[in-house]
């Protein structure tokens, strides 16, 4: 695991970027015109991840799932039997919780809409994500001690094995198909649910996508989103792994 996720960061943007402009560096005096390529790709590379509206206009490609209206919340009981959220990685020992881990901020918004949901159609609720990095407690745990504490949502399946989303449909398909239950709702951000959609229903579900946190809109920044900003830096490489990852899951799935 730490090896591929070594690989991974440096195969992938922003990673690769810092490479080319490092490679600028060295090639400056012996290869002035393949540094000079070098330099620009690294260094335009950068600046397009950094635009907020980069960031809007890519998330469109991903983000395919219509969000459910209001209405749908009342009737998800007429379409599913239970609501799967998925795991998204978990903040390590915060003092302001006495040191103990806590779901990450994407998780948490994921539970908040789950639970949302959960109240208005009394689906019971699944929690799907594995150990991060083996060591416990699992982050399905975590989401479902914290649905209880925060939300006031009991979670009546724990799936605490997974590390990919294509487990994620699997595990949970273990757990909830020999009960009877084929027809899930599936929550998790919106430019994820594409490849959590095609995974779910890899694994024998019937799916209702209850996409959250789209970025594929106006977010009303200054100057039309064309300023710099170090959150969009991180978004456009969330929107790169999801891309690479819903290609590479229909070649090799």
């Amino acid at each position: 695991m730490p090896i591929r996720f070594f690989l991974k960061q440096w195969l992938m943007p922003p990673g690769l970027l810092f490479l080319l402009l490092v490679a600028a560096w060295w090639l400056r005096r012996r290869r002035p015109r393949l540094a000079a390529a070098c330099f620009a790709l690294g260094l335009g590379g950068l600046w397009l991840m950094s635009l907020p509206l980069v960031v809007q206009e890519a998330a469109r490609y991903l983000e395919t799932e219509p969000a459910l209206t209001h209405g749908d919340w009342t009737r998800l009981a007429e379409k599913a039997d239970a609501i799967v959220v998925l795991g998204a990685g978990r903040d390590r020992g915060d003092p302001a919780w006495g040191g103990m881990d806590q779901p990450s901020y994407l998780a948490l918004e994921r539970m908040r809409f789950a639970a949302r949901l959960a109240k208005a159609s009394g689906l019971p609720v699944l929690t799907s994500g594995g150990l991060h990095y083996g060591t416990p407690p699992s982050e399905a745990a975590l989401m479902a001690e914290s649905l209880q504490a925060d939300f006031g949502v009991t979670v009546a399946w724990q799936e605490g094995a997974s590390r990919t989303t294509w487990e994620n449909a699997e595990f949970s398909a273990g757990l909830l198909q020999p009960l009877g239950i084929r027809r899930v709702v599936v929550v998790t951000q919106a430019w994820h649910m594409q490849r959590a959609r095609w995974s779910f229903e890899r694994a024998g579900f019937e799916v209702v996508p209850a996409p959250v946190g789209s970025l594929g809109r106006d977010h009303a920044r200054p100057f039309a989103g064309l300023l710099p900003e170090s959150r969009a830096l991180w978004q456009s490489g969330q929107l790169l792994n999801e891309a690479v990852g819903l290609v590479g899951y229909r070649l090799f799935y």
